[in-house]
Parts: structure tokens; sequence; C-alpha cells
């Protein structure tokens, strides 16, 4: 039997103890409570669902992200990474559902997903043969623009997210604390201290929020304390190009995937993935995917946001990650729990999504510059970012060219990268580096 130490946060395996894998597991959830539940919250929204409907939703995709999150850490019948990737909700799906769900309604996202899921759930078992496409300077370009990609997302959050008080200075200064909080505790010697960091700052933030006025507690007063997720609360349809448009976007999660699983690897065990964890996460990704659709949840997916925790903590152990995913099936039961994270103000996690979204890069980075840089690589480089990242944010860029280009393309630099990055290395011919 292998000893209870502190240290096994660190390795995948070992015991840990629940009152050190808790708050640790529970960190994981709090980075990414809002982004799993704001894609539901913009479609409903649009689609102006009814509120109880609309709160069965927010309810099943809690508990569908622990359940696929349990499927992505522990694989069986490789469905799964084994590696610590966290699950949930993808916002890179919303530009496609709106537009579904706006000509054919809810119930056609729904359909489309079923179809997509079972494609990148194939796409996985061929992610062998395939990886000639994701060679590391690839993915590590996937994982820099990931990063780059959501720090205007973790700016947002920062400044009081999606509101009329947007850059209120009671949401810079709840921001900025959490901010301060965490390069802080960052400093402390003790290592449980300096990997609760996130979690710390995140709960002193919102207690200095509710001190300042900022949280409405009527909508946990409001939430029923037990009740039970709802299987299939919309009608399923299927719809010609409604399941066309999701397969592209299918192939493009496939992509953000092998990229968010390179930076798991990359920035907490220091490795690149092995072919069969890239191809069971992948599966995964699909499989997570089907279940959601039948649940009514939109696609789901790893949540980059969780990888760089993973880069700022180095907490890799598969069952603190666990813990986290198991209280999101409980908060999948118990809709006034859900309902106290839904109350928090976007800025407390806003401080410490600039700081995780940042490590993303710098994840990035690290693989790549793992990679011998010479010419060849740095021109692949300058282009696929170049291109790739200025597009996604100057999208209006494509806005004369068909719709798809720019749904595909303009919403999304992350695929823009990956595809030009996969093109030049392909094309451009192999040069010996400069002596």
């Amino acid at each position: 039997m292998l000893e209870t130490k502190n240290e096994n946060i660190y390795q995948l395996e070992g015991r840990v103890p629940l009152k050190i894998a808790v708050p640790l597991g529970v960190q994981h959830l709090l980075a990414m409570f809002l982004g799993n539940i704001s894609p539901l919250i913009i479609v409903c929204g649009m689609l102006q669902m009814e509120t109880g409907l609309k709160t069965s939703l927010i309810q099943n995709a809690m508990f569908i992200a622990g359940v696929t999150t349990l499927i992505q850490i522990y694989p069986v019948l490789k469905i799964g990474s084994g590696l610590p990737g966290v699950m949930g909700t993808s916002s890179g799906f919303l530009g496609s559902c709106k537009a579904i769900g706006a000509s054919y309604g809810y119930g056609a996202i729904m359909g489309a997903s079923i179809f997509g899921a079972i494609f990148e759930m194939i796409l996985g078992y061929f992610i062998k043969p395939l990886k000639k496409l994701f060679p590391p300077i690839v993915t590590s370009l996937v994982v820099i623009s990931i990063g780059l990609s959501l720090l205007p997302v973790g700016i947002r959050y920062f400044g009081g997210g999606f509101t009329k008080e947007f850059g209120d200075p009671k949401h810079l200064i709840v921001g900025t604390t959490v901010i301060l909080l965490v390069i802080i505790f960052n400093q402390f010697k003790n290592r449980v201290i300096r990997s609760s960091a996130i979690l710390i700052s995140i709960v002193i933030g919102y207690a200095l929020a509710i001190l300042m006025g900022m949280v409405d507690f009527t909508a946990v007063k409001e939430a029923a304390w037990i009740s039970l997720p709802k299987f299939m609360p919309v009608k399923i349809v299927f719809n010609t190009h409604a399941i066309i448009a999701m397969l592209i976007m299918y192939i493009a999660t496939a992509v953000e995937t092998v990229g968010d699983l390179s930076g798991i690897a990359n920035g907490g065990l220091d490795r690149e993935p092995t072919d069969q964890e890239l191809s069971g996460g992948v599966i995964a990704d699909g499989f997570g995917s089907l279940i959601a659709a039948f649940f009514g949840v939109l696609p789901n997916t790893t949540f980059s946001q969780n990888v760089g925790l993973v880069a700022v903590t180095k907490v890799v152990n598969r069952f603190v990650i666990g813990t986290g995913a198991i209280v999101l099936v409980l908060m999948g039961f118990i809709p006034k729990l859900s309902a106290i994270f839904t109350v928090m103000p976007q800025s407390v996690l806003g401080g410490a999504a600039v700081v995780m979204f940042a490590m993303i890069f710098v994840s990035g980075l690290k693989s790549l510059l793992r990679e011998e840089i010479d010419d060849r690589k740095g021109l692949i480089i300058a282009i696929s970012l170049g291109l790739g990242v200025g597009i996604g944010n100057v999208p209006e860029l494509l806005g004369q060219l068909p719709a798809w280009v720019g749904q595909i393309f303009a919403q999304n630099g992350i695929i823009m990268t990956f595809v030009i990055a996969t093109a030049l290395n392909l094309l451009l011919p192999t040069k010996k580096a400069d002596k």
C-alpha cells in the first residue's frame, strides 16, 4: 500500500487525503463553473426559453460535466485519456449553436450534436495514423493560441463580465485583489497552500464582493434543495443542414482537445501525451458530447481553463480531479448548491482567469521551446500565430466571404492557427538547422 503523502498530488496516481483532495478538486470546479453554464445561458436566452426548462438545462450541465470528467480521467474500453482533464460545455460551439437554434430550434442542436459526437469518436480511433498532422510544433501552437484566445475572455470577466457594470471600479478592485492574492499565496513555502492559491484567492475575493454589496442571494433562496437531472428535456430533431454545420465544428473541437491534452501533459507532467492518451481523450470528448445531447446539454469538451490551472498548480493527481468531478455530479442533484456559484460576481473568477489563461500560453511556449527552432519552424510559428490569432481578434476581416468561412475561422482563431500550421508543416521543405 502506498503511504498517503501530500507529494502524491503532483503524481497521476497515489492516495491523497480527502481534506486535501476536496479543496483542490473544487478549485477546478470554480475555474470552469461559469464557462460551463454560460454557453447554455446565452443560447437559452436567445431562444427565449421558459425559466423552468432553462434551470433544468443548467442543472444538467453540471451533472454531465462531472460524469464526462470521470470518464476522461478514468478510461474504460479506450474511452478517456487518463490525464487530469476537466470536461465541460464548450463555448467553441456557440456560433454554430446560435445559428442552428435560430433556424431550426434547440432540438436540432441536440440532433446535430449526436451525429457530430459519433463522428468525433471515430476520429479518435484514427489519431495514431493522423498524428503526423499533430507534431509538437503544431500542438504547441494550438496550445499557445488557446491561451491567447482566452485572454480577452479573462479580461472581460475581470472587468465584471457581460453586464452593464463592465469596467466598474468595484469589479476592478475585486479582480485585482484576486490576482494579488494568487501572487502572494504562490510565494508560500508550503506546497499545499501554493497548490490551493487559486481556490483561496477566489474564496477571499468572493467574501470581499459580499462585503462590497455585489452579491444578490435571491436565486439561492428560490432554488430547490433536491432535484433529479432530467433525461431528454427537449425533443431531439435531426436536420441535415444543422448536422453538416456541427460536423465541421466537431473536427475543430478534436483539434482543440489534442491541444488541451498536450497542454496538460506539457504543463503538468513535463512531457508530450502518448498516442493512446490523445486517442482516448478525443473519443471521450465525443462520447461525453453524445451523453450530453440526450440530457439537452451542448457539446462537452476538455476545458482550456483547467489546463491553465494544472500549469499553475502542477496538481495532476487523478483522485484529486475526480473529487471535483464528483462534486459536479452532486451539484446536478442540488440546484441550491449550484446557485451559490451562479451568483458569484464574474470579476471574482476574472482575476484568477487572467492568470490561468496566461499560463496556458506559457505552457504552450515551454513545449515549443523544446523544439530546435530553425528558419523553417520560425516561419511556421510567425505565419500561424500572426494570421490565426490576428484574424481571431479581427473576425470582421472575413465578413464578406461566405458565412461558413466566418463561422469556422473568424470565430475561432485556434482553428485558423491549426490549419495554417498543419499546412505549412506539410508543405514547406525540411531544412537543416543553421550551423
